[in-house]
């Protein structure tokens, strides 16, 4: 037997020796604990609203809200299925809730934010403050708050978006849940009312920014599509982003939640966007407008309510050929931009 041979029969030996005891040698994983860059699992994918929606209305026929406690359709990643994830730390879903229904108070450590779709007759209650939803609003559960979601008996079918940082909270065993004693909790304060008190650039004299999510529980779609549009009249247009402007907690200027960040962006009629890639997971969603987007080696044509998913620092560039679009969209931003781990790359022309 060859030395090389006597060698590496030697290191199996030693490598079950060792596993007896519960380890590992280093050596033999350490190119896959650090990679020379980012290496995620999941994969560039879409779901293309149209095609989803009648399926979607059919679970009205299959569950009841107050059955299903939320009514969701989970969109799974393809790299990473059975995982109940988008990305490996986000989730994302298609919320339900049918003329009449309630989907009974509870309250969660994760964090919630919900992209309103289509509908205007539903309402959440969050901390106290009903909170009636249109297309287009960033809604946000804080974590640890009670929240319930109504609608209106002569109302319409209202879907929207739900994003959470459950993965991430599974990840660092901090989930806890707790259903409140009623359907639903008692409400104190009518709509915009959070608005009304940290909205206009002021806030109440004795207000202190404890937490890091954002007291405004609400941001309404029509204000913030309205910022878009006139930086772009005035002249604002990134050859990457289109005009991109992230959401605040307008008491303390950081992210309106500690581990998910929110956008909007818009994408002019005729914009062609350079590529750039980020170490952020995100998720969109498309507001309104038709365009196309190129995550990694793959081209996706999107149209409204469609949503898909970016991996890791896989290239992504938009093009808006024939109308404007406005994209919403959330990613892990403030964790790694805690943890110093955001990184950007920006190419200076197409791919």
């Amino acid at each position: 037997m060859s030395t090389i041979s006597q060698s590496s029969a030697a290191r199996q030996a030693y490598y079950s020796q060792i596993a007896a005891h519960h380890m590992t040698p280093l050596w033999e994983s350490l190119h896959l604990l650090v990679p020379p860059e980012p290496t995620p699992q999941i994969v560039p994918a879409i779901w293309h609203y149209a095609q989803l929606r009648d399926l979607l209305m059919e679970s009205g026929n299959v569950i009841s809200a107050v059955e299903a406690v939320r009514r969701v359709l989970i969109l799974e990643n393809p790299g990473i299925r059975g995982k109940s994830s988008i990305t490996s730390n986000l989730y994302a879903g298609l919320q339900l809730i049918l003329p009449g229904e309630i989907a009974p108070s509870h309250r969660h450590t994760q964090l919630a934010l919900r992209f309103v779709i289509e509908g205007k007759s539903a309402w959440t209650a969050v901390d106290g403050e009903r909170i009636s939803m249109a297309p287009g609003d960033y809604i946000i559960t804080p974590s640890w708050t009670w929240h319930d979601h109504g609608n209106a008996k002569d109302g319409e079918p209202v879907v929207w978006l739900d994003g959470l940082d459950a993965p991430l909270l599974l990840q660092l065993d901090a989930c806890f849940r707790e259903d409140y004693p009623e359907a639903e909790q008692p409400v104190r304060h009518t709509d915009g009312y959070s608005l009304v008190r940290y909205g206009y650039n002021m806030v109440p004299v004795r207000h202190k920014a404890k937490k890091t999510d954002s007291p405004i529980l609400k941001y309404p779609y029509e204000r913030s599509r309205e910022a878009l549009y006139k930086l772009h009249r005035m002249g604002e247009l990134d050859a990457w982003d289109g005009v991109k402007l992230r959401y605040v907690n307008p008491a303390t200027g950081g992210y309106p939640m500690g581990t998910m960040a929110p956008f909007l962006q818009l994408l002019p009629k005729g914009f062609q966007g350079k590529p750039y890639r980020t170490t952020e997971s995100t998720v969109f969603c498309v507001g309104e407008g038709r365009g196309t987007v190129k995550i990694g080696t793959q081209s996706f044509a999107f149209d409204p309510h469609d949503v898909f998913a970016a991996p890791s620092w896989q290239p992504v560039s938009f093009e808006s050929p024939h109308e404007d679009a406005v994209l919403f969209s959330f990613s892990n931003l403030p964790v790694l931009d805690a943890a110093g781990l955001w990184r950007e790359e920006r190419q200076s022309s197409k791919s």
